[in-house]
């Protein structure tokens, strides 16, 4: 088989070398070119790391789809979900088990949208309660599917959180919030910024090795 079978090939004006890259959730791996490389050369370098591919690839995450039977995390704990046959569309959750109506192809989208609605009751309160201590204010709050950063404070001070951090234990989401409302006091990581973390939730680096070990792997849902 081809080294380049399955393997995306794209150029980067910014890459200074040719590299590979492995998605840790699904495996998928990635050629960039840097300006004036080949695309011969590329796959020579491809070639080369055929045993580190393998390796990588073995340890990606697989994917977890949210149908019926599924266990997800959530907040520390799981909730396994279970598609009933009722015309009523939604979802609805009853201790562990997430009761999700209609069509197994109804199950995913519907899923994702309680979780969306999940994390924002869990997240704005606490940006509320966090920013009030620290005699701030908060603008708007958006809810996204984002995959490089787990939250963002905008200058005008509008925060931005994934959805996935309520699959995440509850005080490693507490920890990201905090972190994005002491960015509304201080927009950068200096020891003032740090100091509003601190007074804000409780042991901030445990929340940052959690996301570092454990993060990538909330990709995996859904």
């Amino acid at each position: 088989m081809s080294p380049a079978a399955g393997v995306a090939i794209r150029r980067s004006p910014r890459a200074r070398r040719i590299q590979i890259r492995v998605a840790p959730v699904g495996g998928a791996v990635e050629l960039v070119l840097p300006p004036g490389a080949t695309r011969a050369e590329g796959l020579a370098f491809l070639k080369e790391k055929q045993g580190w591919i393998a390796e990588r690839t073995a340890n990606a995450l697989s994917r977890v789809p949210f149908a019926d039977g599924a266990v997800l995390p959530y907040l520390g704990g799981e909730l396994t979900i279970r598609r009933t046959g009722r015309a009523r569309p939604g979802a609805r959750r009853e201790g562990g088990t997430l009761h999700v109506s209609g069509r197994p192809e109804d199950v995913a989208p519907r899923v994702e949208a309680w979780l969306r609605r999940a994390a924002r009751a869990e997240i704005e309160p606490l940006a509320g309660e966090k920013a009030a201590r620290l005699g701030a204010r908060h603008g708007r709050i958006a809810i996204r599917d984002t995959v490089s950063r787990w939250g963002s404070c905008s200058a005008a001070g509008n925060l931005g959180f994934s959805w996935r951090l309520v699959m995440a234990p509850r005080e490693v989401l507490d920890y990201v919030v905090a972190h994005e409302v002491a960015h509304l006091l201080e927009h950068n990581h200096g020891k003032r910024f740090w100091a509003h973390v601190a007074r804000l939730c409780e042991d901030a680096e445990a929340s940052r090795k959690w996301l570092r070990r454990n993060g990538a792997g909330l990709h995996r849902y859904g």
